[in-house]
């Protein structure tokens, strides 16, 4: 079987990582299975940091389609038509796309009318509000897709609500996991912790990412004073991609305890995540780092594309409110936070079930 892999961003690496180690293993044993890994942006990414892939343990894409667009419809046209010319000269039987991306969608769109099975890695997942793009790429890729991988009982939930087959979906559990346990014990406390004094449990990690929320000026300012205000001597530790640390420097704020600086590579943010007081994200991914380390988190967002991480979990949502973020700084700042617990089936085995499920096995 050829599986033809797609990544269309970085934090796709992290998800895809562990189904190249799970097919490589079925490999050495003699299975007939193999994969080619696609990534639909440019080789020379600044957000693809040069030691990503070793420290995911997984060889660099076999190919970079090279699209790049902030206008989703030429994006989608880009990847579209480059995929085409892709999987036309490098056949696959299966095409696996990943999360809610406009790659993902694309890809899936044009393996489906090649007659390429599809399937949907973290497929299910759902915010109900259609005028988000990602939204719209969940919907598509959902309706198309050939095989339904959900990390848990509430994707499974909105796929048969929305009428996909029940044949079609597995329960595999969350793909995310799989990597963190592989790579727990070797996480990377940073080189300039000593001189940060850096204290295990003593700082917040603040992360942004969301491009909506970062041109809403008035709500980034209060958002961040509430931060700065109730962090209640804590040191604030934000690794940011470089559009959102310029967006908050022309804020003009004078935050001293918010320390901006550049993005971590993989096994130094697992080490900040492991040890931090608290996190403060609007990252779905991160929140479930959190969760499965135990840490509180705090999220920046009406919804989580994993609802386990605060009904089970140790996240809270928030949404875009100073006010209820201050409100829960306060709870952990008492000693009130919640406990949390790991959810069913975060258990590292997902990608052997999803390796044997496509055998067929």
């Amino acid at each position: 079987m050829k599986i033809t892999i797609v990544s269309g961003a970085r934090p796709n690496f992290m998800k895809i990582a562990p189904i190249v180690h799970a097919i490589d293993t079925a490999k050495r044993i003699g299975k007939r299975i193999s994969y080619r890994l696609v990534y639909t942006g440019k080789q020379d990414d600044s957000s693809l940091e040069p030691s990503l892939f070793s420290d995911l343990e997984m060889n660099m894409p076999d190919v970079y389609l090279g699209i790049d667009s902030k206008n989703n419809t030429r994006l989608a046209a880009g990847i579209m038509l480059a995929f085409d010319k892709e999987l036309t000269e490098n056949p696959a039987q299966v095409v696996l796309v990943v999360d809610d991306l406009t790659a993902t969608m694309s890809c899936a769109i044009v393996a489906k009318k090649m007659g390429v099975k599809v399937a949907h890695l973290v497929a299910g997942t759902r915010s109900f509000d259609m005028n988000q793009p990602k939204e719209v790429n969940r919907m598509i890729t959902d309706g198309l897709s050939d095989y339904l991988f959900t990390a848990g009982a509430i994707a499974n939930r909105n796929l048969n609500q929305s009428g996909r087959e029940e044949e079609n979906v597995y329960y595999v559990g969350n793909i995310l996991i799989d990597t963190i346990r592989r790579n727990r014990t070797r996480l990377l406390k940073p080189l300039w912790a000593s001189a940060m004094h850096l204290d295990e449990g003593k700082y917040i990690l603040l992360t942004l990412n969301r491009r909506k929320l970062l041109k809403d000026k008035v709500l980034m300012k209060s958002l961040l004073t509430t931060l700065s205000q109730k962090a209640a001597g804590a040191m604030i530790i934000a690794p940011l991609h470089t559009y959102v640390s310029e967006c908050i420097k022309k804020l003009g704020l004078k935050l001293s305890n918010i320390n901006i600086m550049p993005v971590q590579n993989y096994l130094v943010f697992g080490y900040l995540v492991n040890h931090a007081k608290a996190i403060v994200t609007d990252s779905g991914n991160v929140s479930e780092e959190a969760t499965f380390f135990g840490i509180p988190c705090i999220t920046i967002n009406n919804y989580a594309e994993h609802p386990e991480t605060w009904k089970q979990g140790t996240n809270e949502l928030v949404g875009e409110d100073s006010e209820k973020l201050a409100d829960a700084l306060d709870t952990l700042n008492s000693g009130e936070w919640k406990k949390g617990s790991i959810p069913e089936r975060w258990d590292g085995h997902t990608a052997e079930r999803i390796v044997k499920i496509l055998l067929g096995e």
